[in-house]
């Protein structure tokens, strides 16, 4: 039987409110890299989001080549299949595709033709073994074109063709491709998109695909006959449309509070000729515990005081819902904390933002703890936008942000 692992949404470089996650993350990449050798994985797949933003810095980018340089060493690993994120750089991800193709490292950057995204890998005497349908994030201007004077419902629409169409192409070549190879050879398809149905939480880091919400891929868009689906951009590992052979790994870290003690997995898929997947969830041990304290004081006290008595070492979010109108709140945390291993890293307060306008609802908000839509959303508040009038504004913001996400800076 064949064993490969399905990961995704890295994000390496990302923050958590001003801490570094670097050793976190170096930490899982070991983790994986011992899962590699220890279970014999013949094929690694990360399915988009590998860095967090498209100019990864050094220390980020040392991460990514060092674990494909130790998995492509291993006695197992023959292939590492790497496809492109929406927070990815296409081309930053491409540049070395001939130095790393020498060592069996697949990389899509862009949307491409389906004879450079369906990918025959060879077992060591040569035979191949498996086929890959390497469909990386596909960008607006890769799938379709623009017309003048479209409505936003035409963008959706045409966006969702385009998407379609991409997938059908590359499922048929694939197909082609599998039958003059004796029909038996398991496929893997793999997408970085936004399935309709899709769980995400609060704080997680997700961000809308496209032009809006509504725009989310049907299930069907993958053929049934595919032998497993690997997908990226949601951070909660899940099934897609019910079916075992068709997931998200999710994250392997907690992007944001809101992902506190979910439990974090990568997907094992074995795979053998004519048979269906079998898929195992292995899971990631947690390197940094974050969580989420919300509650009336007493309550929150409570917690802190037993995380204390733990000797627990966490990042902590707390989230103040009680009655009573609390003016030292911070202070009163700060002093909660003070000579443990608990570090604060924000503090809402939900009583004083609804009967005191005027007092931010992070009593912490400092703009880099903020990202561009609470900054949009602010701004909106201090101007006295109507109500009425900040869906479209939302929407239209929304579209330029993507706009300026897609264009590929390190092209």
């Amino acid at each position: 039987m064949l064993h490969i692992l399905h990961t995704s949404d890295w994000h390496l470089g990302r923050q958590l409110y001003g801490r570094s996650r670097y050793e976190e993350s170096q930490l899982f990449l070991n983790w994986l890299a011992k899962v590699v050798r220890e279970r014999q994985i013949a094929a690694v797949v990360v399915a988009g989001d590998i860095f967090d933003t498209t100019t990864p810095s050094n220390r980020a980018q040392e991460l990514y080549y060092g674990f494909l340089h130790t998995v492509a060493t291993t006695s197992s690993c023959r292939h590492v299949i790497v496809t492109a994120g929406n927070h990815d750089s296409p081309s930053f991800l491409e540049a070395p595709r001939a130095l790393l193709k020498a060592m069996h490292v697949h990389v899509v950057g862009f949307g491409k033709s389906p004879e450079e995204e369906v990918l025959v890998l060879k077992d060591a005497q040569d035979t191949p073994e498996l086929i890959v349908c390497a469909v990386p994030y596909l960008r607006d201007r890769e799938i379709r074109s623009v017309s003048a004077g479209e409505s936003l419902d035409d963008k959706i629409a045409s966006l969702l063709q385009g998407i379609r169409r991409h997938y059908d192409v590359v499922a048929g070549h694939a197909r082609h491709v599998r039958e003059e190879l004796g029909g038996r050879l398991p496929v893997v398809m793999t997408g970085h998109l936004f399935a309709a149905g899709g769980t995400v939480l609060e704080g997680d880091g997700v961000r809308e695909l496209y032009v809006g919400s509504l725009a989310h891929i049907g299930a069907d868009i993958f053929p049934s006959w595919m032998t497993y689906v690997a997908l990226g951009h949601l951070h909660v590992p899940q099934k897609v449309g019910g079916m075992e052979h068709c997931r998200y790994s999710g994250s392997p870290l907690p992007m944001g509070f809101g992902e506190a003690g979910q439990r974090k997995s990568v997907c094992l898929i074995g795979l053998e000729e004519g048979r269906e997947a079998e898929v195992e969830l292995l899971p990631v041990p947690v390197f940094q515990h974050i969580e989420q304290i919300r509650g009336d004081w007493t309550t929150i006290a409570g917690r802190l005081s037993a995380l204390s008595m733990a000797d627990m070492s966490a990042w902590l979010e707390i989230v103040y819902e009680g009655e009573e109108l609390i003016g030292d709140l911070r202070h009163r945390v700060e002093e909660a904390v003070s000579g443990t291993r608990l570090e604060v890293l924000r503090i809402k307060n939900q009583r004083a933002a609804r009967d005191l306008p005027g007092l931010s609802v992070e009593e912490s908000a400092e703009l880099a703890q903020l990202d561009e839509r609470d900054v949009f959303e602010l701004c909106m508040e201090a101007h006295e936008i109507a109500p009425d009038m900040r869906p479209e504004l939302r929407q239209t913001y929304a579209e330029v942000l993507r706009e300026l996400e897609e264009e590929d800076v390190m092209a």
